[in-house]
This record gives structure tokens, C-alpha cells and sequence, in this order.
């Protein structure tokens, strides 16, 4: 018997054995066995021993259907003959008392073993599939969820298109082995699940659940169609695993994103200001790559999670808004220091560019997220501030050493120029013409009221005292520089026309004798100006 086992001639071993099990049964029950009862225990152990061995031989041959690249149809049809066999000679009677300590006339289950069979196979299956280390390839999950999905769709195939045909349709056969496998799979990931992934091995185990799992690359292929059904099968992986996997995702995407705000800084720095590259411009504009690379790196990542789940969506913009709020100090801060230690042409143009980009940044995530930017702008008003003092103080310390020279011997003399003062703000005030408005303009005026104001403080100081000639010598020049400065800002854009005529008011009164006048310009001077008083 253990011979036609061995050679899978499972019926005829089946009838041999099922003869044996009969005869010890008619000779229990005739009491041949009274006094030899060890003889009776010993023969019920060899027919549920050969039986255990046509159990084995059942499990064998089910889990190398798949291995086997040709089908043996007659052995599986065969196998399932067996199995109606079995369950007619050994009917579920319940718990009716069997001789030989239950082990004859029992049923054997072994459509219970060949669904266990299928389970453990659709186990070995799955495990098969190729997994390379994270050493030996960097997209090793990649290329894993690749080839299991590959492997076991091809044995779904074979399951649809041939193994199906051996068994009769109570057996569900296509229904037992998707559920297998899904089982097989769901254990397998849920283990993949609790080693350590890195950002984008996560992503990639996210995507492949909620993407690929149930798509047409893999159980919806149209080729399995009709026959593999996903309806009703349970989740891949449990809601706890689920949502530890997107926690874990976000909890490593905060550290990329700080990396890749921290590398945009890194280019500023090495790419642009070390190098001294003047911005680009843009409509009259100038402009940075800030705003777009930072929306790039945000648009990618908020993408790629909704595509997971909107709940992943929001967390991911959550995230990327947050890292945000952490980056613009720093830039910044950065920006700060290098502008303080270097006395570069190149600062004012990317002053200007970065506080473009950053209008540009908060209109563009407000349009593609309909985010909340109330907290960034208020982030965004402190660095443009920040920006602005710096640049008000930059200027202040190369006028004031010309200021302090108005009204000397020298500046008397004209040993000065007289667009000195005009050329030492030219290179800060002739950018703020690429600068988006109205803050362009509003920082143009103050500059341009602070020449004036910080003129007329030098010359309204108490001085020497100087005759008529000198006197009307200081008005014309002053009146000289006043044009020169006035056209310098008009030319760059500035419409405060209301500054033009301080300057002259006060050189009329230096050049004038007669006091009726002089009162009169200090009239006209007050009327303009109620504040100089």
C-alpha cells in the first residue's frame, strides 16, 4: 500500500486500506480480538497511519500544483475523487463511538487538508518571491512587491485557466486560493510592516497596498477576470497596521522635507551668493527659484500621499506647512549673516528677488491647497521687516558719511561732487523698482524722504558763520544736489513729489538777504512742512 502511495496511485491505496479498515472492524466486532487486544490496537495504528501517509500525499500534491510548471490533470482529478470516496465511506456521524480509541471509521477531512494545503501553498508562494537586501539593491521593496505581484498573478492565471477545470464547483477553487494568497500576502506584509523602512520604502508599501494591490497590474488584471473576485476580501492590512504605516510615513517625511529645505538653502548659498549671480528677472521683476522649488518640493509629496488617502493628504500638507514655518527663519537668519559679513552688489537684487518669491509662495500654496496661510504670512511680514531694516541700515551707512560732509569747507569748495550722495544710494534705490508692489514703491519713498529729511538735518545744524557770497555759493550747490537727488528717485520710480521742494525752501533762506524774504520762504517752508517746527 505504502508503494501505490509512494507512486500517487491514491485510490487504489484508498480501496486497500478502506478493505483493511473494514475487516479490523468486522473482527473487533466479532470479538476476535478479546483476548489479543493489543493485536487489534496495533492494525487500527497501521490503517490511520496509511491513511496519515494519503493525507500527506494529498497536502504534497496540492502544494506543487503551482511548482510544477506542467499540470498533472489526472492526479488532481484523481485527488479529488479520492476525497469523494473518503467522505462517503466515513459520513460525519458525529461523536458515535468508533473501535480502536477512534482511530477507524473516523472521518478523515481531507477537503479540510486541501484547503490547508492551499493556504500553506499560497504561504510558500508568497515567500518565494525574490527579496534582494537593502545592501545589495536600494529599491529592494520596490523590486520585491514587483515580483511577488508578477509570480502570483501568473499562478492566478494558471489557477483560472487550468487548475480550475480539475475540481467541481463546490470547491470554489479560484474563491480558495485568492483568499489564500490575500492571507498569505496580508501576513507577509504585515511582517515587512514592522522592520525598519526608510521614507521612501514606506511610500512604497503605502502605494503598493492602496494602488497596485487591487489594479488592473495585479488581482484586476483583465485576464484574471471574471473568476477572481476581490469583493469580499478582507483588508490587507489591519486599521492599527494601517494606520501605524501612515504614522511612520509622516514621522519620516518630516526629516526629509528639512533635508530638502535645508539643500534649497545650501544652493542659495554655494550656487548664488558665494558665486555673486545676480537674480534673474522676470517682467520687470526680480526673481528667485525659492518659491517655485519650495512648492515643487510640497506639490510632490502632498501628490504622491493623497494618491495613498486624503487623511495622508492632509497630514502630508500639515507637515510641509509646519517645516515651512521652520525654514523661513533660518533662511532668513542665514541670509542675515552673509549679507552682515559681506558687503556684496549682489545683496540688494536677491533682497529683493527673495521678498518676490515669498509673495509668490504664499499666493501659490494658497491657490493649489486652499491652505491656511495666515501663520506664514505672519512669518513672511517679520522676515520682509527684518529685510527691510537691513537694507535701510546698509544704505544709512554708506549716506552718512557724505551727509556729515554738507555745509564743511570742502563741500563749500566743491572738492565734493554733487551726485555723490545721490550715486552712494543709487545701488540700493534703483532695485526696488523690481520689487513687487506696493511694497516696492512704499520702500522707495522711504528712502527717498529719508535723503531728504537727513539733508535738511545737516544744514538747518548750527554751523559758522558764513558771508553773503559763501551763502549764495551753499544755495546753489544745494540746490544742485537737491535736482540731482530728486531726478535720481523720480528717475527710479519714486512719485513723492511732495519732497521736492524741501530742500529748495531752506537753500532760498541760506541765500537770501532781505528779511521780508526770508520770512516769506520760512513761511512757505512751514506751509509745506508743518512738522519742521
Amino acid at each position: 500500500i505504502n508503494e501505490l502511495i509512494q507512486k500517487r496511485q491514491l485510490l487504489e491505496a484508498f480501496a486497500s486500506i478502506r478493505l483493511m479498515e473494514d475487516e479490523t472492524i468486522s473482527e473487533w466486532a466479532s470479538e476476535k480480538y478479546s483476548d489479543n487486544p493489543q493485536e487489534f490496537v496495533r492494525k487500527s495504528k497501521d490503517v490511520d497511519l496509511l491513511y496519515n501517509s494519503i493525507t500527506n500525499a494529498i497536502r504534497s500534491i496540492v502544494e506543487g500544483t503551482l511548482e510544477d510548471p506542467t499540470l498533472q490533470h489526472t492526479m488532481l482529478t484523481s485527488m479529488v475523487t479520492l476525497i469523494a470516496h473518503e467522505e462517503a465511506a466515513h459520513p460525519n456521524t458525529g461523536s458515535a463511538a468508533r473501535p480502536g480509541s477512534g482511530l477507524l471509521g473516523r472521518p478523515r477531512k481531507w477537503r479540510e487538508q486541501w484547503r490547508e494545503a492551499v493556504n500553506e501553498s499560497a504561504r510558500k508562494r508568497v515567500l518565494k518571491a525574490p527579496m534582494a537586501s537593502r545592501e545589495e539593491a536600494t529599491s529592494w521593496l520596490d523590486l520585491h512587491l514587483h515580483f511577488l505581484q508578477e509570480h502570483l498573478r501568473e499562478d492566478l492565471r494558471k489557477i483560472k485557466s487550468s487548475v480550475k477545470k480539475c475540481y467541481p464547483e463546490e470547491y470554489q477553487v479560484c474563491d480558495t486560493y485568492v483568499e489564500a494568497f490575500h492571507n498569505a500576502i496580508a501576513s507577509h506584509l504585515q511582517e515587512l510592516s514592522q522592520g525598519p523602512l526608510d521614507f521612501h520604502e514606506l511610500y512604497t508599501l503605502l502605494d503598493w497596498v492602496a494602488n497596485t494591490y487591487h489594479s488592473e497590474h495585479f488581482l484586476g488584471h483583465p485576464e484574471l477576470k471574471p473568476e477572481v473576485k476581490t469583493e469580499n476580501l478582507s483588508l490587507l492590512l489591519t486599521p492599527a497596521d494601517w494606520d501605524k504605516l501612515k504614522n511612520d510615513y509622516i514621522a519620516s517625511a518630516k526629516g526629509k522635507i528639512k533635508s530638502y529645505f535645508g539643500n534649497i538653502l545650501r544652493l542659495e548659498v554655494t550656487e548664488k551668493w558665494e558665486k555673486e549671480v545676480h537674480s534673474e528677472e522676470k517682467e520687470n521683476l526680480y526673481h528667485a527659484s525659492l518659491s517655485f522649488d519650495i512648492q515643487t518640493i510640497i506639490g510632490q509629496h502632498v501628490k504622491l500621499s493623497g494618491g495613498i488617502s486624503r487623511s495622508l493628504e492632509t497630514k502630508m500638507l500639515e507637515l510641509c506647512m509646519a517645516e515651512l514655518l521652520e525654514f523661513i527663519p533660518r533662511f532668513e537668519q542665514e541670509f542675515m549673516e552673509w549679507s552682515t559679513a559681506q558687503d556684496s552688489p549682489i545683496f540688494v537684487p536677491y533682497l529683493v528677488a527673495y521678498i518676490n518669491s515669498f509673495h509668490d509662495l504664499v499666493s501659490g500654496l494658497e491657490t493649489a491647497f486652499k491652505v491656511n496661510t495666515e501663520e506664514l504670512q505672519k512669518t513672511l511680514a517679520a522676515l520682509t521687516r527684518n529685510f527691510t531694516n537691513i537694507f535701510l541700515t546698509k544704505l544709512r551707512t554708506k549716506a552718512q558719511p557724505l551727509f556729515k560732509k554738507i555745509l564743511t569747507k570742502n563741500w563749500i569748495l566743491e572738492m565734493e561732487r554733487p551726485d555723490s550722495l545721490a550715486s552712494a544710494v543709487s545701488p540700493f534705490s534703483e532695485h526696488l523698482q523690481h520689487m513687487r508692489e506696493p511694497l516696492g514703491q512704499e520702500l522707495l519713498h522711504e528712502v527717498h524722504k529719508y535723503m531728504v529729511k537727513e539733508y535738511v538735518t545737516q544744514v538747518i545744524k548750527p554751523r559758522w558763520k558764513m558771508n553773503r557770497e559763501t551763502r549764495q555759493q551753499v544755495s546753489r550747490k544745494m540746490s544742485l544736489e537737491a535736482a540731482i537727488i530728486h531726478n535720481t528717485f523720480f528717475d527710479q520710480g519714486s512719485d513723492a513729489n511732495w519732497l521736492l521742494p524741501a530742500i529748495d525752501h531752506i537753500a532760498n533762506i541760506i541765500g537770501e538777504k532781505k528779511k521780508d524774504k526770508i520770512k516769506a520762504y520760512v513761511k512757505d517752508l512751514c506751509q509745506d512742512y508743518p512738522d519742521i517746527r
